[in-house]
């Protein structure tokens, strides 16, 4: 989700949602919880509950530990995390979507977490979500691109002061609209935006940043491809913020 700052928001594009990737066009000054409330109103899901396909490959090899996704929709990558040993929390605007997150843990077994609240807000105090205050050795962002307003640089930033030494922040964003959409809402980040906005200490972060392509199942079952720019960042050195 990417929107002008300031707002209030957080949530998530995950895999191929039941619904398609396009939005309607929306007012941008439109209140982010009665947005995405109203996304997740329907009888259904919204999103296919499979994990991201390009988070899964960027981490599938590194050591389990503490895990946090910022935007985490229904769950689906905390849920794949949590399989894998992760201690894995997701946090999202929606209640209605933490709902059925933890109705997808409860019914899997899992140990998967889930706080609703509100990012803007979370940024300003961390530990008004207690199971999302950090410091943690894996923070996602995957797909945190909104049409209405959202303060996304400041939560990637925050997220970033949420990572131990040694940990590592991943954002993935669309970096172009999947084929079918219509109004979808822009800029799409390049690796080297995304690595601007974050403004890490180059002596402090190691980090990578490119455009990965996927393969993907369009809204009508037609095969295409989706590219996607991945940030992954480890923490070197010097205490958490």
């Amino acid at each position: 989700m990417s929107a002008p700052d300031p707002g209030h928001g957080g949530h998530t594009h995950g895999e191929q949602p039941n619904g398609g990737h396009g939005h309607a066009r929306v007012d941008a000054d439109e209140d982010p919880t009665a947005f995405w409330e109203r996304r997740y109103a329907g009888a259904g899901p919204v999103w296919s509950g499979r994990v991201n396909r390009t988070l899964a490959a960027a981490v599938e090899h590194w050591p389990p530990g503490d895990a946090l996704d910022l935007g985490c929709g229904e769950g689906g990558d905390v849920l794949w995390l949590a399989e894998r040993g992760w201690r894995a929390t997701g946090i999202d605007l929606s209640e209605t979507a933490i709902a059925r997150a933890r109705e997808a843990a409860a019914r899997g077994g899992s140990e998967a977490r889930f706080v609703a609240a509100d990012l803007g807000r979370w940024i300003e105090d961390p530990h008004r979500a207690a199971d999302a205050a950090g410091p943690f050795d894996l923070v996602t962002a995957s797909f945190l691109q909104s049409p209405v307003e959202l303060p996304r640089e400041r939560i990637l930033r925050a997220a970033a002061e949420r990572v131990a030494p040694g940990g590592r922040l991943v954002v993935i964003s669309h970096a172009a609209p999947p084929p079918w959409a219509e109004g979808h809402p822009g800029p799409f980040p390049s690796p080297e935006s995304e690595v601007a906005l974050l403004g890490l200490d180059p002596e402090r972060w190691a980090v990578t940043a490119e455009v990965r392509t996927r393969e993907a199942t369009g809204p009508d079952g037609e095969p295409t491809t989706l590219d996607d720019t991945l940030v992954v960042a480890q923490r070197i050195g010097g205490a958490l913020q």
